[in-house]
């Protein structure tokens, strides 16, 4: 604790406030929903076009609930991240387009480390990382597929899409303790593919928390929830089912002693924070729907911390995507988690 003081007339007091904890980790994880409207609108033009912030906005009600263009929906998501107070935030769906306009509007103590799913270079979907360089270092950083040719641009059968993972390996500029992130988006329509890249997840997860002996931490949208029958994805990663057989290669690469972390798994930060510090809110997945209708929401946005530990949980909660004017952010809600390593 700081004591600060200050004068109050000619009477000098103090207030005591909490000092930063250097270990703090605070992140977010986010699928921001492609840029499926695009237009030729630029963030400039966004930023200006801003009602004024002394006005009452005009509420559009239910019927305004469904998609609105990118260029809408990004100050929105930007303003999230920043007043989430956070370092470190991965997201999901995110076009070149969208990846370049949160780079503007996060501001330049902010870099991001990713690459298109479709090509390896900036076609087709990016699951990005950005991080604040004023409180995080970055040491290396790579991509792999989830499919049945990881260290390539490919697509398993039968997937939907692309499936692409980015890793980075980050120290604190605090404390320089070091630790691997890794951020992901599984197949909507395959299940199969949904097992097969939790099974890689796992085995990189497994391979960083061994070579580097520090903590691994596992964010994205797994398409799968924790419960009913679509549920193997998160199953593999968290150890209640065995993994399935993939790549002979990418095995390799990735090869742990037998003996070492036997039994390693994904913890759920959900389950692991404070009860009282998780927010009651639940469903990380809404669609372009309001209340009147939550059939399809759901909870299928994770972060997971690596079972060889090395961090805490600290608080975890999901916040609303809505604003009063009617616009939803993304069909999916962000989910923040404040750790500590």
């Amino acid at each position: 604790m700081t004591a600060i003081p200050f004068l109050t007339g000619s009477a000098s007091s103090q207030v005591t406030v909490a000092a930063a904890d250097p270990s703090s980790l605070k992140l977010v994880t986010w699928n921001l929903r492609y840029d499926s409207k695009p237009d030729n609108i630029t963030v400039q033009q966004t930023l200006n076009a801003l009602p004024d912030p002394l006005r009452q906005p005009t509420y559009l009600g239910r019927n305004m609930m469904n998609e609105q263009p990118w260029s809408s929906r990004r100050i929105r998501v930007a303003e999230k991240v920043l007043a989430g107070d956070v370092v470190l935030a991965g997201f999901q769906e995110a076009l070149v387009r969208q990846v370049r306009d949160l780079a503007e509007l996060l501001g330049t103590d902010w870099a991001w480390i990713g690459v298109g799913r479709d090509d390896g270079v900036s076609a087709g979907e990016y699951s990005p990382i950005f991080y604040k360089t004023t409180e995080l270092k970055l040491i290396s950083w790579d991509s792999f597929w989830l499919s049945n040719t990881p260290l390539e641009p490919s697509k398993y059968p039968g997937a939907g899409s692309f499936r692409i993972c980015t890793a980075a390996h980050f120290e604190m500029v605090s404390t320089s303790k070091r630790f691997t992130l890794l951020n992901t988006h599984l197949d909507d329509q395959s299940d199969a593919q949904r097992r097969l890249g939790a099974s890689l997840l796992l085995t990189r997860a497994r391979y960083e928390a061994f070579t580097t002996q520090g903590p691994v931490l596992v964010i994205g949208d797994f398409n799968s929830p924790a419960e009913d029958s679509d549920s193997g994805a998160y199953q593999i990663a968290t150890g209640l089912l065995p993994p399935v057989a993939i790549n002979a290669t990418f095995a390799q690469k990735y090869a742990v002693p037998s003996t070492e972390l036997p039994g390693f798994k994904l913890l759920d930060l959900r389950g692991q924070a404070p009860r009282s510090r998780i927010s009651t809110t639940f469903a990380t997945f809404t669609g372009f729907s309001g209340p009147q209708d939550t059939s399809d929401w759901t909870r299928i946005d994770f972060v997971f911390g690596s079972g060889n530990r090395g961090w805490s949980a600290d608080a975890y909660r999901v916040e609303t995507a809505l604003s009063d004017d009617g616009v939803l952010a993304s069909d999916h809600r962000p989910v923040f988690a404040d750790t500590s390593l």
